[in-house]
């Protein structure tokens, strides 16, 4: 019994089964290691190519100012009472707002009534150049009414489109706000005639009785500039007065998409500081550009584009004179066309292209991009709809590589 007991003790395995072991151990450590190792599927964000809406708009800063506003300055030199009012406060038309007393508010000599004279030229000029914009804005907007009667009768035959009737009418809120601001212009020129005249014909040396100079319009102050009494020249800026409720919008574009940009293309008004988005709509494109340094040190030709409110009144309520605000104006809009998220292009050596997800690896394709907006982008070329897209692809995303969705 001993000795098998001891022969069992000392049994060795065969030199085979022992080499097996190891080769087999080496091949799971290997297998483990190749598994640890290898390059593990990117984590991406995908979005399926569809057809829909895509809407074609430019985003720029701007800033309200008082659409018409009217600039009191002196006639002649003089000595100007203190300035009582503030801005904000309310004044009627014809409502005396500033005093000028003091031997010189009167002619006195030959080379001061010339000078008035000269002045009162230039101003009742003026009037003439005022009467002839109403002129002009009276026929805009009896073209924007027969435009719109056009559009409304084609609606109704069926050969029109709901969104040209809504420009027609955002056109036509346009010209009625040119015509109220050139009925204005005639009125601040008149006032200033008005002034002039009553200058001339106030005789020299009379200062017990001041000179006053009245508000041509109603509405607020808006800025006064001389509030602290003394001598003033003439053609010296007192304070200026305007209608607050009465705004609009000054957005400076870039040139080239100024030109994209036709008056009355709708907009909104956003970041204003309220909740909701304010309607507008384009009236104006300046003719003319100005160079601008950007924060980069960089000239840009800029171009003004004026914005018209195009909601109630009381939106408006709460903005007033040099408010910033931000301004999205749409440029262009299309219904059912291939589009993918602006996000999943990038640039290759042909152009535009995306990466597809296929079957467990990404594959590179190249594109034909039409219409872009800050969210969508056209496909003309390139894709299918139901394509799977990488949106906001990673350095790791490349072609070929293993992929996952987040």
């Amino acid at each position: 019994m001993a000795d098998k007991g001891g022969s069992m003790m000392g049994w060795e395995a065969p030199r085979w089964v022992r080499t097996g072991a190891m080769v087999l151990g080496a091949l799971l450590v290997v297998a483990v290691l190749v598994f640890a190792l290898r390059p593990q599927p990117v984590p991406v964000d995908l979005a399926t190519v569809d057809r829909g809406e895509i809407e074609v708009v430019v985003d720029e800063d701007g800033r309200t100012r008082v659409r018409d506003r009217y600039r009191i300055t002196a006639p002649v030199a003089g000595t100007l009472r203190r300035v009582t009012l503030e801005p904000g406060d309310e004044v009627a038309e014809g409502d005396p707002v500033v005093w000028l007393d003091g031997p010189q508010v009167g002619v006195t000599d030959s080379r001061t009534r010339a000078q008035l004279l000269t002045r009162m030229a230039a101003a009742e000029a003026g009037v003439g150049r005022a009467e002839a914009m109403v002129e002009a804005a009276e026929a805009g907007l009896v073209e924007a009414r027969d435009q719109l009667r056009r559009q409304e009768i084609l609606l109704e035959q069926g050969g029109g489109s709901t969104s040209a009737v809504e420009r027609a009418r955002a056109m036509l809120r346009a010209r009625e706000a040119e015509v109220r601001s050139a009925e204005f212009s005639v009125r601040a020129a008149e006032g200033e005639v008005e002034d002039l005249r009553l200058a001339l014909t106030r005789p020299a040396g009379a200062a017990e009785a001041p000179l006053e100079l009245r508000s041509p319009v109603a509405g607020r102050v808006l800025q006064v500039h001389r509030e602290s009494a003394g001598a003033v020249a003439p053609g010296e800026l007192i304070l200026e007065v305007g209608d607050p409720g009465r705004l609009e919008v000054v957005v400076d574009l870039l040139s080239g998409d100024a030109v994209q940009v036709v008056p009355g293309a709708e907009a909104v008004i956003r970041r204003w500081g309220g909740d909701e988005d304010l309607p507008a709509v384009v009236r104006r494109v300046d003719p003319s550009g100005f160079t601008r340094v950007s924060a980069l040190g960089i000239e840009e030709q800029r171009v003004n584009v004026i914005l018209d409110p195009a909601g109630a009144p009381e939106l408006w309520a709460r903005l007033g004179d040099g408010f910033r605000v931000e301004a999205r104006i749409r440029i262009d809009r299309t219904d059912a066309v291939l589009r993918v998220p602006s996000g999943a292009l990038f640039r290759n050596d042909e152009g535009w292209a995306v990466f597809l997800a296929g079957d467990g690896r990404i594959e590179e394709r190249s594109v034909e991009v039409g219409r872009r907006s800050p969210a969508m982008a056209e496909v003309v070329s390139g894709v299918d709809e139901g394509d799977r897209v990488v949106v906001f692809p990673g350095d790791r995303v490349e072609a070929g590589v293993r992929y996952r969705e987040r």
